[in-house]
């Protein structure tokens, strides 16, 4: 069996769709979910519903840990067995040590080319701009025009989300400009979204169905008058919302791909269950 001529890399808060995850051979490396003194790997050893319905009745809460830069060099020799050529693509430095990790690998991989994209963003933000490199990759884009093509949609991808509580994001302290709102997060519902790949605040309104209401109008401005707009619905465990959500961005930017996607475990363990987004952009 032949080698690909580049192979892509994203870590697990990226949750692409698996069908897309198969189409274009993507390798997923899992961030790592600390609980209750073990560690399991994210949608590995432990999936969405399970991990949501476990959360709703533990006393001790869960914490995250990017994978070692051990751990990625391993991850990118078995890759480098099928591949001539890498394309990282990686939730935000501002959020995660994972970058980190994979350049520390990276620099042990002696002459291997691999190339780590900073998505500056997660979920599918980053998703989209691992497919960016993947369908750049067949149509014949080296490793380092893939890599262009992920950076291509890093200042163009929005992500923008409502949470129950910020209780989640403050404990784990990725909370960033959204801190000055924590004296009030009990009377509001805290619109927020990723600006340079930290979590900002956006606006405060005081119902979920003014805060998705809002998610929409924005939408609906940023996107006016553009062309090939993709988009997404995330969520953690609010299928029925996320569905509901999904149909209105559909119809509202008629898009030319819009997918459904739910939180990973390691994301859901930040943003807390019952979250909310929605992810866009136009080429």
């Amino acid at each position: 069996m032949s080698k690909a001529k580049v192979a892509v890399v994203v870590d697990s808060t990226a949750y692409i769709p698996p069908a897309l995850v198969d189409q274009y051979n993507i390798h997923v490396i899992p961030q790592i979910l600390n609980w209750e003194g073990t560690s399991l790997r994210d949608d590995i050893d432990i999936k969405p519903d399970a991990f949501y319905q476990r959360l709703s009745n533990a006393k001790e809460m869960p914490t995250t840990s990017q994978p070692s830069a051990g751990e990625f060099h391993e991850f990118f020799s078995k890759v480098a067995e099928t591949a001539d050529s890498i394309v990282a693509v990686l939730i935000s430095k501002s959020l995660s040590g994972t970058q980190a990790s994979a350049q520390a690998a990276a620099d042990m991989m002696e002459d291997f080319p691999i190339e780590i994209v900073d998505s500056e963003s997660a979920a599918m933000g980053l998703g989209y701009m691992a497919l960016a490199a993947a369908r750049a990759i067949e149509n014949g884009a080296d490793y380092k025009e893939a890599a262009e093509a992920a950076r291509a949609l890093v200042k163009k991808t929005r992500v923008l989300f409502v949470v129950d509580t910020l209780e989640f994001l403050h404990r784990g302290g990725r909370i960033g400009g959204a801190q000055r709102l924590i004296g009030s997060m009990l009377s509001i519902k805290p619109i927020l979204h990723l600006v340079d790949g930290k979590i900002e605040p956006l606006a405060s309104v005081r119902t979920k169905k003014k805060a998705l209401a809002h998610l929409m109008d924005v939408a609906k401005t940023e996107m006016a008058g553009q062309s090939g707009i993709k988009t997404a619905v995330i969520h953690a465990s609010a299928a029925a919302d996320a569905e509901k959500l999904y149909g209105e961005l559909k119809q509202l930017l008629q898009p030319e791909e819009i997918h459904i996607v739910e939180l990973s475990p390691v994301v859901g363990a930040h943003v807390g269950p019952k979250a909310l987004g929605i992810v866009f952009f136009a080429n």
